[in-house]
């Protein structure tokens, strides 16, 4: 019975885990998009329970199903968000000024996607390397974008036959993969011994603080095993040598983490105000105290609570209402809160490869985003709420017949046009 009743050991430090973050109930993989001729085959269901450790306040789910499953084939493509893009490019000129690379430097990127960042690199004569296990999307990224890619996993075997063959990284770059790592210690190992002396590593996550103020639930889903703060995160760094010295704070994915990383030792450069202050105010929220992350669970309901109200107020009064999107996120909150295609006609996505399909578990067809303009609904719900601002530009024309768009996060919205957008 034991095992019905904790999440097992933590997978950094050991120790059982007996407290519950958020329990959201039965749900598939949230990127096992449904082909037409499979919809009424049976689907894969697991447990979306995530747990909190007492002893180092890692955020984690158990490991229902192997990495290999949900990342050898994925529908998740980097480049099709025109923000996600400029965040990339952005943070490549900013790297190449501040770490002075070169043609003698190498960037190695951890799951580095469809090419989507090591582009912009390769574009300014600085050799790379992606590590990408997914092979779909891997391919686009050689193909296409000229980014060398090994399609493998990155961990600590990895990491040492790479070393042994000669490879030393100047910059390990690793974006929204820290999270989809089953096994935290044999990654961070990696990096250790992948970075080369006086070399950076940079990860960006989503920040646990700003899933918890802002009832983020829908970022939880199986693909991401672990949800960080920056004083869990400093811990798992430390244990295997690594000093997180600055960290950033970024507006992508509802609110993430940059933390920057070096090798422990006499030459790591003095820990930055910002990360003395964020580390601050983490403590302030209480988030080394564990009865703080029991208060999330009843957050959690309530925004469920919310969001159907207002679905079925309007559905009530005869509206039409369609997704936009079909992220992994939003795949959690249609499970969770029960939202099929009795509230939502169907959902658009920019990419291709989801066109055709359905959303698993609630069946929402999905088609291509001019289905839009041909249906004229009276409310578009975003699903990826993160990229709202984009999204919201891209729908001005719904304004048209008198649409107006819906965001759930933080809670059920309908959201204000922007200030000199058409009439």
């Amino acid at each position: 019975m034991s095992e019905d009743l904790t999440g097992g050991p933590c997978r950094f430090c050991g120790a059982i885990l007996t407290r519950t973050f958020a329990d959201l109930g039965m749900s598939p993989l949230c990127e096992s998009f449904v082909p037409a001729d499979q919809v009424n085959a049976m689907e894969p269901f697991y447990p979306l329970h995530t747990w909190v450790c007492d002893q180092c306040f890692l955020v984690q789910l158990q490991e229902y199903v192997s990495r290999e499953d949900i990342f050898t084939e994925y529908a998740y493509f980097s480049s099709y968000s025109d923000a996600w893009l400029e965040h990339a490019r952005t943070y490549v000129e900013k790297m190449i000024a501040e770490q002075s690379l070169g043609a003698d430097s190498l960037v190695v990127e951890l799951a580095s996607n469809d090419g989507y960042l090591l582009q912009y690199f390769v574009q300014a004569s600085v050799p790379v390397l992606g590590i990408e296990p997914a092979a779909n999307v891997a391919k686009v990224a050689v193909d296409e974008r000229n980014v060398p890619t090994l399609v493998e996993f990155f961990d600590e075997q990895l990491a040492q036959r790479l070393v042994a063959e000669g490879t030393r990284a100047d910059l390990i770059a690793g974006n929204n993969v820290l999270a989809q790592v089953p096994d935290l210690n044999t990654f961070v190992a990696g990096m250790k011994l992948l970075l080369a002396p006086g070399g950076l590593i940079t990860i960006e996550f989503p920040h646990l603080l700003r899933l918890m103020e802002e009832n983020q639930f829908d970022t939880i889903y199986h693909e991401h095993f672990s949800y960080f703060s920056l004083v869990t995160s400093e811990r798992i760094f430390a244990a295997h040598g690594l000093v997180i010295h600055d960290v950033e704070e970024l507006w992508t994915h509802g609110g993430s983490l940059r933390i920057h990383a070096t090798h422990e030792g006499p030459d790591a450069p003095a820990l930055s105000e910002r990360l003395l202050a964020l580390r601050q105010r983490e403590l302030d929220a209480g988030l080394e105290q564990p009865e703080t992350y029991e208060l999330f669970a009843e957050q959690v309901r309530e925004t469920k609570r919310k969001l159907l109200d207002f679905l079925i107020g309007v559905k009530r009064d005869g509206a039409q209402v369609v997704g936009y999107g079909a992220p992994g996120k939003g795949n959690t909150l249609l499970n969770y809160c029960g939202i099929g295609p009795d509230f939502l006609d169907y959902t658009v996505d920019r990419n291709p490869y989801k066109h055709g399909r359905y959303t698993p578990g609630t069946h929402i067809p999905i088609h291509e985003p001019g289905r839009i303009a041909e249906t004229k609904p009276d409310y578009v719900l975003i699903l990826p709420w993160n990229l709202k601002d984009e999204i919201v530009a891209q729908l001005d024309y719904i304004r048209e017949w008198g649409g107006k768009c819906v965001v759930p996060i933080p809670e059920a919205a309908i959201v204000d046009w922007p200030v000199g957008s058409s009439q």
